[in-house]
């Protein structure tokens, strides 16, 4: 299996986290995801008053400069290791 399709089908099993997944995680998944699949940073951060969007930006914006393939292998490790940690507690 290829990078691409690991990093898909570990797409699809972060849709299975479960909600006691933190926040933080979630934006670091998310970060990831738009630095693998889009690549760097290309819109202007959200206002103020949009908190919500303004993390998600700049959980992307930590992970700029990362490549493709090493955002989809550090997504892969992280789905993996919030997996490990949902079926030990």
């Amino acid at each position: 299996m290829g990078l691409q399709e690991e990093f898909e089908e570990y797409a699809e099993k972060a849709k299975t986290l479960p909600d006691s997944t933190s926040n933080e995680n979630k934006l670091i998944l998310y970060g990831l995801y738009k630095q693998a699949t889009v690549g760097d940073v290309n819109t202007s951060r959200p206002g103020i008053f949009n908190q919500r969007e303004r993390a998600k930006w700049d959980a992307w914006k930590a992970v700029e400069g990362k490549s493709k393939e090493e955002a989809m292998s550090d997504y892969i490790t992280k789905v993996k290791q919030l997996q490990e940690e949902a079926a030990s507690s």
